[in-house]
């Protein structure tokens, strides 16, 4: 076994929760893991996935009420939540039991191939080894210990260390207790999943040599600060971070004439959505007439944030944001009960072109920056200089006329995906789903955090050449 690295000594005292491995002993396990998942066959891979789908759904009635108390979210949108990740787990599963997941070229021996002799040349993949995932604090299933990232690793055939969400660290150790049951009954290697807690732990286990990967779901400033330890590394490592986005929204003179009320509503109901506690909830929207949007609002309503740690950084950030030069507050509603205050802030394409970091700040709560245009030549100016972000949409008329199309084009330039009268809140899991896109809205835009492409993260490429059919890999093999 490979010598530890010194930063995976334990966190200092009282920096790590009672009750947790050490760092050491989880890495090392993980290691050995390793080496049995990587040649797990893939409807091996299946089964772990599927066991641990039924196990979750089975304990629903444990891990919702947890959820609930734990995270603030109420009891429906946690219960289709949890149904959520173990789709995900199943469609994996499935995906994987069909071959659909396979990455497999062949080129047969062509002794006429143009640039002199061909030989037998054979692509596949193979899992990375272990990863580590952090978990996020608004989805407590959907992205946290059998989130996304887990159920994509699992599929790949790496053995994954969680590092718990703080905001919910007792549902985090009972999802880990009833996924790693159900792993060994499904006859999955040992430790093939295991937690570790405390933010030191975390950072450490980025630097340790025997991580070969690492997924974040986060904040901006948390996932910067973990992927430069990645990438300074004497091995450095992929490090996968789906970060912040203010998501920008185009409203057309045309949409906004033919579609108005159908685009007030779905604004409201997006903004508000878990709080506006979604990282594709709609930060900035471009509008032909700010007042008239404004009055043709529904009442806005919001439940309570995921803890206080979260609704203090969105009113520092709101506060910031609506005190900068030539923005103003358009509607302010002071939450109740602990709820957050609701906010609609507007300003000018001019304002923007002045200071571009007015529409890539993210306020992470229920909060919207309105831009007022005169003309779609200032949004597509605007929108030519702006940084990345998950999504852009553009909210138009019944079908797209010659400026819907402009926007269009425009938008798939600097988004992961790109959306026509819909709204960008609610990611499906699906084979075409693209959650991810240009920085600052991830570190790696290639690729995508939600979606069975996700699972291209955690394995890499090889090539066989020349080697003999009974010594390739099965899915190598001609028959």
């Amino acid at each position: 076994m490979s010598t530890p690295s010194p930063r995976t000594t334990p966190a200092e005292p009282g920096t790590e929760p009672l009750g947790t491995e050490p760092l050491d002993t989880v890495l090392a396990r993980a290691t050995t893991a390793a080496e049995s998942a990587r040649r797990a066959r893939p409807a091996d891979r299946a089964r772990w996935l599927e066991s641990v789908a039924a196990a979750l759904d089975a304990a629903a009635a444990r891990l919702v009420p947890v959820a609930c108390r734990e995270s603030h979210l109420p009891e429906g949108r946690l219960s289709g939540e949890l149904g959520r990740t173990t789709f995900q787990a199943r469609l994996f599963a499935e995906r994987l039991a069909s071959g659909a997941l396979d990455d497999i070229r062949v080129d047969h021996a062509d002794p006429h191939w143009p640039m002199g002799a061909r030989p037998d040349i054979r692509r596949t993949t193979v899992p990375l080894g272990p990863v580590l995932v952090f978990a996020a604090s608004n989805f407590p299933f959907a992205f946290s210990v059998m989130g996304g990232d887990t159920v994509s690793a699992l599929a790949a055939g790496c053995p994954v260390v969680v590092k718990a969400h703080p905001g919910h660290p007792e549902l985090s150790r009972l999802t880990t207790s009833i996924a790693t049951e159900a792993l060994a009954a499904a006859g999955a290697p040992a430790h093939l999943l295991q937690l570790i807690e405390g933010e030191r732990t975390g950072a450490d286990a980025v630097q340790d040599h025997r991580v070969k990967a690492v997924g974040f779901t986060g904040s901006t400033r948390g996932g910067r600060y973990l992927f430069d330890l990645a990438v300074s590394r004497p091995d450095p490592i992929p490090f996968y971070g789906e970060l912040g986005s203010t998501n920008p929204v185009v409203v057309t003179p045309a949409g906004w004439a033919e579609r108005p009320a159908d685009i007030a509503a779905g604004f409201a109901a997006s903004c508000t959505l878990g709080a506006g506690q979604f990282c594709t909830q709609p930060g900035v929207v471009f509008v032909p007439d700010a007042d008239a949007f404004f009055g043709s609002l529904p009442p806005l309503t919001a439940g309570p944030m995921l803890g206080e740690r979260i609704a203090a950084g969105y009113a520092a950030a709101l506060d910031d944001l609506a005190a900068r030069d030539r923005v103003c507050t358009a509607l302010r509603s002071p939450g109740e009960d602990g709820h957050p205050d609701i906010a609609l802030l507007r300003t000018t394409t001019d304002a923007v072109l002045a200071d571009p970091s007015l529409i890539t700040t993210e306020v992470f709560g229920p909060a919207s920056l309105f831009v007022e245009y005169g003309d779609l030549s200032e949004v597509e100016a605007v929108l030519a200089g702006f940084e990345g972000a998950l999504t852009g949409t553009v909210q138009g008329g019944d079908t797209p006329d010659e400026d819907g199309r402009r926007l269009l084009d425009l938008l798939a330039g600097h988004v992961g995906r790109v959306i026509w009268n819909q709204w960008p809140t609610g990611v499906t899991v699906s084979d075409a789903q693209q959650h991810g896109g240009p920085w600052p809205s991830s570190t790696a835009p290639r690729t995508t955090s939600v979606g069975t492409a996700a699972i291209d993260r955690w394995r890499r490429p090889v090539a066989y050449q020349n080697v003999p059919a009974d010594a390739l890999p099965r899915e190598l093999r001609d028959q």
